[in-house]
């Protein structure tokens, strides 16, 4: 993860809102989520939930969640936000290794444009997972490079098709520097 955007000579990225680095590094978390056999969904404004299950098939029971963002300002921490989405990786690994499970399921997201860098509001992707923006007003809106962000998803490969509002978690736990 470390070396998509990588900025020569620091220890910092740049991973702006829906580029091209940040769908590698989607790609990327995507590919260990399915590494971990999680169910993976995509929502209408890129938000990414990984899903795995519990112990309890109850439909009903909602899951534990954690997660924050992978999108970076123009020279961000290595560790500013994908650290809590990489650790909410690792609990599930170390869970499903030791052969542990757990009675909820654990959902692990990351949300589009947090930093707000490219697009704004800052917090976009959770406040429209959430419902606390309409997805058609965040769909439109224009970015500092002039682009729209909806136009930016479909470029990138990440318009997907879960509702907005997201899953409603029991409990949300974000690790962030």
């Amino acid at each position: 993860m470390a070396q998509i955007g990588a900025i020569a000579g620091t220890q910092g990225n740049s991973r702006l809102a829906l580029t091209e680095e940040d769908g590698q590094a989607r790609d990327l978390v995507i590919s260990w989520m399915r590494e971990l056999e999680m169910e993976v969904t995509v929502d209408g404004i890129g938000n990414v939930v990984g899903l795995w299950n519990g112990t309890n098939t109850t439909e009903s029971l909602q899951p534990v969640m954690t997660g924050s963002h992978i999108d970076t300002v123009r020279s961000g921490g290595r560790f500013d936000g994908n650290l809590g989405v990489l650790a909410g990786l690792e609990v599930v690994q170390t869970i499903a290794e030791h052969g542990h499970s757990t009675e909820h399921p654990i959902a692990v997201g990351f949300f589009t444009g947090e930093e707000g860098a490219r697009f704004a509001p800052d917090m976009l992707g959770s406040l429209v997972y959430v419902g606390g923006l309409d997805i058609e007003t965040a769909l439109n809106s224009i970015g500092i490079d002039g682009k729209k962000l909806g136009d930016e998803l479909k470029r990138i490969g990440y318009c997907g098709t879960a509702t907005c509002p997201g899953i409603v978690p029991k409990a949300f736990i974000e690790l962030h520097i």
